[in-house]
């Protein structure tokens, strides 16, 4: 299994910390799991202002967001998806119209285009047209548009805990099995 995370510049650095975290921890015990990361640079510079600590830190390879070098920039290379972690209002308009300007936005048409999963994380609010309109054509052309916007009935007890509810919907859209939140009535 292979995925590309994407971290872009919009505030919610705790989703993409749990889930790399999870991710890092997962490709531990199963070698099969790939991960490989981009970031643009505010959402590098975002990351480190909300974590206090570098996307460099994690076990991923890490690529400049204008390497279009990177395998996941081309339809030849098989991943099995993206999931942009958080998702900022701009990155999800370029995304929606197919204007890839970095390597972010070039890996999701990639995807878009491959009919590959695209996760999109968005951490905007309130909602505008605009968003709404874009979030539709993201929608309609296979991609998923996950709100970073944690579920109560979890019981959750901490900050932790409420990111944990994102970061499962994430995990479930991607196939990876958690025990990050029961689900829905609490079967299984």
């Amino acid at each position: 299994m292979k995925w590309v995370i994407g971290v872009s510049g919009a505030s919610g650095a705790a989703y993409a910390k749990r889930l790399l975290a999870f991710l890092a921890e997962r490709a531990e015990e199963d070698r099969t799991l790939r991960v490989e990361m981009v970031a643009s640079t505010n959402g590098r510079a975002i990351y480190r202002d909300e974590t206090g600590a570098p996307l460099e830190d994690w076990p991923f390879r890490l690529y400049s967001k204008d390497d279009f070098r990177a395998p996941f920039a081309s339809g030849s290379a098989p991943y099995d998806g993206m999931a942009v972690v958080p998702c900022s209002g701009g990155t999800l308009g370029r995304i929606a119209s197919g204007a890839s300007e970095d390597l972010i936005t070039r890996a999701a048409e990639v995807m878009l285009k491959e009919r590959r999963k695209l996760l999109l994380v968005f951490r905007e609010s309130p909602l505008s047209l605009v968003h709404i309109e874009n979030m539709a054509s993201v929608t309609r052309a296979g991609g998923t548009v996950l709100l970073g916007a944690p579920v109560f009935y979890s019981g959750a007890k901490t900050k932790e805990d409420l990111v944990d509810t994102v970061v499962a919907r994430v995990l479930d859209h991607m196939g990876i099995p958690h025990t990050l939140m029961p689900p829905w009535g609490g079967g299984e």
